[in-house]
C-alpha cells in the first residue's frame, strides 16, 4: 500500500468534522467537500482546503461518486475517507476511489458488497457459524412466500429491507392480517431509500437487547474487537442513547460475543473499522442483525472506554500497517464507562417532526469527561436537505452512575434555541430508575415514552412566567439602549405601577398572564391559578439569574422570527409565540382547505388533482424531511380546487400545496 499525506472527507457536518480534525491530530492535510447549503459551515472551516461539489440536495452533491472523485483529484489528496452515512457503505464507490489510484480509508468493495445485502450477509454467516435469528432470506420475494414464510418463523416477526439500514424498510408485525400491509409498505420505503425492495423475515426476538461489537482489521489477516456497545435505547429502530460496555455483558459473554464478531469480519476479509450487530436475549443468547461496514455514529463511547482514537488506526491500517495493539492489550485498557446520546433537531411532541431553521443560540458546555461531537453554531442554519441528529453529546466517568450524572447534566446545561429538539427527551431519559438500573430492553422506549404521555406535557406555571419575563426584559432593554437609559431603570414607575398583559401561545395553548413589576426587578403574576413572584438579577442580553421560592435558578433565551420567544430554564426548553397583539383566530388550522407543508422538505408523491373529491383523512401527498416520509391528510372532506407543487419539489414551512373546497 502507498503512502499518503492529504486527505478528502466525502462527508458533512458532525461527521467531516470528527474525521478532519482527527486526521488533523496525526499530521495529515484535509480536505472538505461542500454542497450550496453548507458554503459557510464548521466542516469547511475546519478543513485546510474545500472543494465546492454541488447544489444542496445529497443527491447533486455528497452522493454523486463523480463530483467527489474529481474534488480529490482538483485538490491533490490521495485518500478518501467516507465518514458515516451517505457514500460510507457503497462498493461501487470504494471501488471507483480505487479505480481512480487514490486510497478508500475503509473496507474493500468486496467486503462492502459481501455485508451491504442482510439476505446475502445471513447466508453467510450461518456458514461462518455465527448465529443467526431464525427466518427468511430467499430470493422469492412474491407476497404469498413472505407472507408463509412469517407465519413459520411465528409471529411477531420483523420485517426487514435487505439492502440499507438505519430502520428504514423495516416492520414489526404481530398481527397475520396486518402482514401484507407491511410488506408492501417496507418494500416501498426500501425501494425509495435504498433502491431495492428486497426483503427478509426474521423472527422477532421480543424484550431483547441491541448489543454491537466494535471489530477492526488489517491487510496481515489479524482481526480484533474493541468491546461491545449497548444500543438498546431505540426509537423507530433508530438508536437514541448507546453505552459502552453493555450493563448486560459480563467478561465471559464478552468474549463469546467478541469470537463471533471477529470470525463475522474474519468471513469477509474485513480491513478497516466495522461493527458486527447482535440481538442479545435475556437467556444471554444472541443472534447475527448485519453488520455495518465503517466506522459508527456511536464510535465514540469505544474510544472514551479504550483510550483509542479510531479514526487514526483507520488512516494507518489503510496504509497497510498492522492494528496498533493485540486483542490482549485492548481489552487490558478498558476502564469506566461512556454514554451517548443523539441530539437530534426533532419536535418529540409532534411525533418527532423533524426541524430546520436558524439557531439563535448554541452553547455545549466542556467539563471533565466530557466530549461535544457537533458542527452547530449561533447564527448558522439547520437545512431541510440532511439528517436530523445534529450532535452527539457524550460522558466518560470510572463507572456507568458517574458517567450518567456526568451526561444528564451535560444535556440539560445545553443551549440549543432556535428551532425544537430532543434534548429534554434525552434528559427524561437519562433522568428513568429504568435506565439508571440499566435493566431495560430495546422495548424501553414504547414502555416508558409512548406518544401520548409526550404529547400532553405542558410547561409549568413558572416557566409562562419565565417566558413573559423574558420579553418584557427584552423589550425593556432594547429600550433602554435606544434611549440611553440606565437598566437599573427596568421596573421602575413615575406614578401608580399597573399591570402588563400579555398573551403567550406554546403550540396550540395561549395563555393570558398579567404581570405587575416592581422596582428592584421583582416580577408578579397569577398563572393558570398560581400564585408566583420572581426576583431577577445578573441580567444579561439573553439570561438572567432568579431567585423564587428561596431558590436561584438561571434562564437563558433569544427571540426569533416574527414573535417566537425561546426559553431555556427549569430544566426545559420551549418555544412560545407572542400573541399579545394579534388579531384573534376565526378558525381551527386545516379547517379552511388550505393543506401546507408542516417543515421544509422535498415532495416525493402527489395523490390528487384539481376536480377530485376526496374524504377526510385521504392522502394528498408525501412530503420527505430529513430522511422521513409524511403522509399529507385531507383535514376535511370536499374537493380539490388547486394543486400548487409536484412530486420532485423542494417546499418550505407553511407553503401552500394543495387548496380544497369543504364538502357543502
Amino acid at each position: 500500500m502507498k503512502r499518503f499525506t492529504k486527505v478528502l472527507v466525502a462527508n458533512r457536518g458532525e461527521i467531516a468534522v470528527r474525521v478532519l480534525r482527527g486526521a488533523k491530530a496525526q499530521g495529515y492535510r484535509t480536505v472538505a467537500v461542500y454542497s450550496d447549503a453548507d458554503a459557510g459551515a464548521l466542516h469547511v472551516r475546519v478543513a485546510d482546503e474545500a472543494v465546492r461539489i454541488g447544489p444542496a440536495p445529497a443527491k447533486d452533491s455528497y452522493l454523486v461518486i463523480e463530483q467527489i472523485i474529481a474534488a480529490a483529484k482538483t485538490s491533490g489528496a490521495e485518500a478518501i475517507h467516507p465518514g458515516y452515512g451517505f457514500l460510507s457503505e457503497r462498493a461501487d464507490f470504494a471501488r471507483a476511489v480505487q479505480d481512480a489510484g487514490l486510497i478508500f480509508i475503509g473496507p474493500d468493495p468486496s467486503s462492502i458488497d459481501a455485508m451491504g445485502n442482510k439476505s446475502a450477509s445471513k447466508i453467510r454467516m450461518l456458514a461462518a457459524g455465527v448465529p443467526c435469528v431464525p427466518g427468511y432470506q430467499g430470493d422469492d420475494q412474491t407476497d404469498a412466500i413472505l407472507i408463509a414464510e412469517s407465519k413459520k418463523a411465528g409471529l411477531p416477526v420483523m420485517v426487514k429491507a435487505a439492502a440499507g439500514g438505519g430502520g428504514r424498510g423495516m416492520r414489526l408485525v404481530h398481527d397475520p392480517a396486518q402482514l401484507a400491509e407491511a410488506i408492501a409498505s417496507a418494500r416501498s420505503e426500501a425501494s425509495n431509500a435504498f433502491g431495492s425492495g428486497q426483503l427478509l423475515i426474521e423472527k422477532a426476538v421480543i424484550d431483547a437487547r441491541h448489543v454491537e461489537i466494535q471489530v477492526f482489521g488489517d491487510r496481515q489477516g489479524n482481526v480484533v474487537h474493541l468491546g461491545e456497545r449497548d444500543c438498546s435505547i431505540q426509537r423507530r429502530n433508530q438508536k437514541v442513547v448507546e453505552e459502552a460496555p453493555s450493563p448486560a455483558v459480563d467478561a465471559a459473554l464478552r468474549a463469546r460475543m467478541g469470537a463471533a464478531a471477529v470470525a463475522a469480519a474474519k468471513a469477509v476479509n474485513y480491513v478497516g473499522a466495522g461493527t458486527v450487530e447482535f440481538l442479545l436475549g435475556a437467556d444471554g443468547s444472541f443472534y447475527f442483525l448485519e453488520m455495518n461496514t465503517r466506522l459508527q455514529v456511536e464510535h465514540p463511547v469505544t474510544e472514551l472506554v479504550y483510550g483509542v482514537d479510531l479514526v487514526a488506526w483507520q488512516l494507518k491500517v489503510a496504509q497497510g500497517e498492522r492494528l496498533p495493539m493485540t486483542q490482549d492489550q485492548i481489552l487490558a485498557r478498558g476502564h469506566g464507562h461512556a454514554i451517548e446520546v443523539r441530539l437530534c433537531s426533532e419536535d418529540p411532541r409532534q411525533n418527532y417532526l423533524p426541524q430546520t431553521g436558524p439557531v439563535l443560540l448554541w452553547d455545549a458546555p466542556a467539563g471533565d469527561g466530557l466530549r461535544i461531537d457537533s458542527y452547530l453554531e449561533t447564527g448558522r442554519a439547520i437545512s431541510p436537505y440532511y439528517d436530523s441528529m445534529q450532535a452527539k453529546l457524550i460522558a466518560w466517568g470510572e463507572d456507568r452512575e458517574t458517567a450518567r450524572t456526568r451526561l444528564l447534566k451535560l444535556v440539560r446545561d445545553t443551549a440549543l434555541l432556535g428551532v425544537r429538539s430532543n434534548k429534554d427527551y434525552l434528559a427524561e431519559i437519562l433522568a428513568t430508575e429504568t435506565f439508571a438500573s440499566g435493566a431495560f430492553s430495546t422495548a424501553f422506549v414504547g414502555q416508558h415514552f409512548p406518544q401520548e404521555r409526550i404529547a400532553v406535557a405542558q410547561p409549568s406555571a413558572r416557566v409562562w412566567l419565565l417566558a413573559a419575563v423574558a420579553l418584557y426584559l427584552d423589550d425593556a432593554q432594547k429600550l433602554a439602549a435606544e434611549h440611553g437609559l440606565s437598566e437599573e431603570m427596568l421596573g421602575w414607575h413615575s406614578s401608580q405601577k399597573a399591570p402588563i398583559d400579555f398573551r403567550l401561545r406554546w403550540g396550540t395553548v395561549d395563555q393570558d398572564i398579567e404581570v405587575l413589576a416592581d422596582a428592584g426587578r421583582r416580577f408578579h403574576a397569577e398563572v393558570a391559578g398560581a400564585r408566583i413572584e420572581l426576583a431577577i438579577s445578573a441580567l444579561q442580553p439573553g439570561a438572567f439569574r432568579y431567585e423564587a421560592d428561596g431558590v436561584q435558578g438561571s434562564a437563558r433565551y433569544a427571540r426569533g422570527t416574527g414573535d417566537a420567544l425561546w426559553l431555556m430554564a427549569e430544566g426545559v426548553t420551549e418555544a412560545f409565540v407572542d400573541r399579545t397583539y394579534a388579531p384573534a383566530e376565526t378558525s381551527a388550522a386545516g379547517s379552511d382547505g388550505r393543506i401546507v407543508a408542516h417543515s421544509d422538505g422535498k415532495i416525493v408523491a402527489v395523490f390528487v388533482k384539481p376536480g377530485e373529491t376526496v374524504a377526510k383523512g385521504q392522502t394528498l401527498a408525501v412530503l420527505e424531511a430529513m430522511k422521513m416520509e409524511f403522509q399529507l391528510a385531507a383535514p376535511i372532506a370536499g374537493s380539490i380546487e388547486a394543486v400548487s407543487v409536484s412530486a420532485g419539489d423542494q417546499v418550505k414551512a407553511r407553503q401552500l400545496l394543495v387548496k380544497m373546497t369543504p364538502a357543502a
